[in-house]
């Protein structure tokens, strides 16, 4: 095999596969037309055993509207049980349906251990992850950038009579004007 290609090479030729395939589709085509025709044959036996030929030539007028009446109940009869069949199979596929979700959901939740808090230092972080490949430690406080804080300017505190005094007139005005600058 080469790198490039990832897929074996198949056992069989192209054309014997085309040839395969066709063959089993002409197979399936008959199968399908067999089961069709059972089913055909199937359907006038029991028709021909459930219902007997009518000879409606030697009835009556009378016999032949007792004969509706008793075909109409028969209809409603088998209707009736058509209607039950129905209602008891749609229910049974809305609560299968119901399980199968109920399932879905209990096979879903998996329910997660308590996890404990793990103190583990960045070289040990790193080992775990990267395996034996870093031998070296790193420093992470090494590669921060330090900041300097500037001390807060304190202002001195004096009597306040004397600054209101120097601020009076027009030198304290100036004093104001100067240290905005």
């Amino acid at each position: 095999m080469s790198e490039g290609s990832s897929k074996p090479k198949p056992k069989i030729s192209a054309s014997r596969r085309l040839f395969l395939k066709t063959k089993l589709l002409k197979k399936a085509m008959t199968m399908v037309e067999n089961e069709t025709q059972a089913r055909k044959d199937e359907r006038e036996r029991t028709l021909a055993e459930r219902v007997p030929e009518l000879q409606l030539s030697r009835m009556s007028m009378q016999d032949l509207q007792n004969m509706c009446k008793e075909l109409h109940q028969k209809m409603d009869v088998v209707d009736e049980e058509r209607y039950d069949i129905d209602s008891k199979v749609t229910k049974n596929s809305r609560e299968i349906q119901e399980l199968s979700q109920k399932v879905f959901e209990l096979k879903g939740k998996m329910k997660r251990p308590a996890l404990k808090r793990v103190r583990v230092s960045a070289d040990a972080m790193l080992g775990a992850l990267l395996g034996s490949k870093v031998k070296e430690s790193v420093d992470f406080k090494a590669n921060l950038k330090t900041v300097k804080k500037e001390e807060e300017k304190k202002e001195e505190v004096t009597d306040w009579r004397q600054n209101v005094e120097s601020m009076s007139g027009m030198e304290g005005r100036k004093k104001l004007f100067d240290a905005a600058q």
